[in-house]
C-alpha cells in the first residue's frame, strides 16, 4: 500500500505528459491544411476482387440457375459443346435463351483478396526472416573468428566487420544489386536478402565477440583440463552461457533489421514501404497511409519485442 502511495504521483505526471503530447499533436495536425481521406485505406487491406467470366464460343445461353449466392449459367455452342459458368449472383448479365459470342462476360465471380499493404508485410517478414538466419550464422562463425587465436582467421573477420560496419546499407544494397547481381546473374531478392545479411551480420558478430569475451577466462581453461576439445568448450560451455547475455542485443539488431528491410525498396522489391509509396502515388493520400505503414512496423517490432522478453523471463528461471 506504501509503495502504491509513493509512486501514484508518478503515474499521474506520466498521464500528464502522454495527454499533453497527444494534445499538442492534435493541434499540430489541425493546423495543416489537409484533407484526410481515412477511408481510402482498408481496401489496400483486403478486397473484394470481381473476375470477369466469359465464355470461349459462340453460343446460347440453356439454363440459368440461381442460388443464393451463385448462379450456374450452362451454355451450348453450335457444335453442341456444352460449359456451365458459376458467377455471383448479383453480377449476372445474361439471360435464358439469349445467343452469346466468344469472349462475351457471363457474370462476374467475388473473392476476397490480401491488398498491397498485406503483401508488402508479407514480403518484409520473409524477407527479414530468411536475411537474420544467414546474418545469425554469419555473425556467430565471424565472432568466434574475432577472439580465435589463428591471425588469419581472425583478421579476414576483422576486415570484413569494418568494412561492413564503415559503409552505409544503402550503399551495400546497390553494390550487390547492380554489381554483384549483374556479374553472378543474381535476382533482386537475393540481392537484398544478402546485402541484409551480410549487413546485420557483421553487428551480430560484435555482439557475439563481446558475449564471448564476457565469460570468465577460467571457464575454458577448465574445460580443456577436462580433455575437451576447444570446439567442445565453445559449443557446450562457452556459447550457452554467452546467449543468455547478448540475447537483448541480439534481439535489438533483428528488430534494427526488419526497420532497415524497407531500404531494399530501392531495387524494386514491393516490400511494406515500396507497396506503401505506390498506393500514395494512386491515392495520393500521403499522411494516411505513412502512419499506417509505420504503425505496421511498430506491430510487428513490438511482437518480436515481447517474444524476446517473454525468453529472457524462461532463461532467467535456471541462472
Amino acid at each position: 500500500m506504501k509503495a502504491r502511495e509513493k509512486t501514484w504521483p508518478w503515474r499521474l505526471l506520466l498521464v500528464v505528459i502522454l495527454l499533453g503530447i497527444a494534445a499538442g499533436t492534435w493541434g499540430a495536425v489541425s493546423k495543416i491544411d489537409y484533407k484526410w481521406r481515412w477511408y481510402r485505406v482498408p481496401q489496400y487491406f483486403m478486397y473484394l476482387a470481381e473476375d470477369a467470366q466469359k465464355i470461349p464460343f459462340d453460343g446460347k445461353v440453356t439454363a440459368v440457375v440461381k442460388g443464393n449466392k451463385n448462379t450456374k449459367v450452362t451454355v451450348v455452342s453450335e457444335s453442341a459443346e456444352t460449359k456451365t459458368i458459376q458467377v455471383t449472383s448479383d453480377t449476372l448479365k445474361v439471360s435464358e435463351g439469349e445467343d452469346l459470342f466468344a469472349g462475351d462476360t457471363v457474370g462476374f465471380t467475388k473473392t476476397w483478396r490480401l491488398g498491397p499493404l498485406m503483401l508488402g508485410l508479407w514480403t518484409t517478414l520473409w524477407l527479414s526472416a530468411i536475411s537474420s538466419v544467414f546474418a545469425l550464422i554469419l555473425g556467430l562463425l565471424t565472432g568466434i573468428a574475432r577472439v580465435s587465436k589463428n591471425i588469419t582467421l581472425r583478421g579476414l573477420a576483422m576486415v570484413y566487420v569494418e568494412c561492413i560496419r564503415g559503409t552505409p546499407l544503402l550503399v551495400q544494397i546497390f553494390i550487390a544489386y547492380f554489381f554483384l547481381g549483374t556479374v553472378f546473374n543474381l535476382s533482386r531478392n537475393v540481392c537484398g536478402v544478402g546485402a541484409l545479411a551480410l549487413f546485420a551480420g557483421a553487428y551480430v558478430a560484435e555482439i557475439v565477440r563481446a558475449g564471448v569475451q564476457s565469460i570468465p577466462k577460467g571457464q575454458m581453461e577448465a574445460s580443456r583440463s577436462l580433455g575437451m576439445t576447444a570446439f567442445q568448450t565453445m559449443k557446450d560451455i562457452i556459447l550457452p552461457q554467452a546467449f543468455k547475455k547478448i540475447l537483448p542485443p541480439l534481439s535489438g539488431q533483428f528488430i534494427s533489421l526488419i526497420k532497415d528491410s524497407s531500404l531494399v525498396s530501392v531495387i524494386a522489391i514491393t516490400d511494406l514501404t515500396k507497396s506503401g509509396r505506390e498506393i500514395i502515388t494512386s491515392t495520393f493520400a500521403t499522411f494516411e497511409v505513412w502512419i499506417v505503414v509505420a504503425a505496421m512496423y511498430l506491430l510487428v517490432t513490438s511482437v518480436l519485442s515481447q517474444l524476446v522478453f517473454y525468453m529472457e523471463r524462461r532463461l532467467a528461471v535456471s541462472d
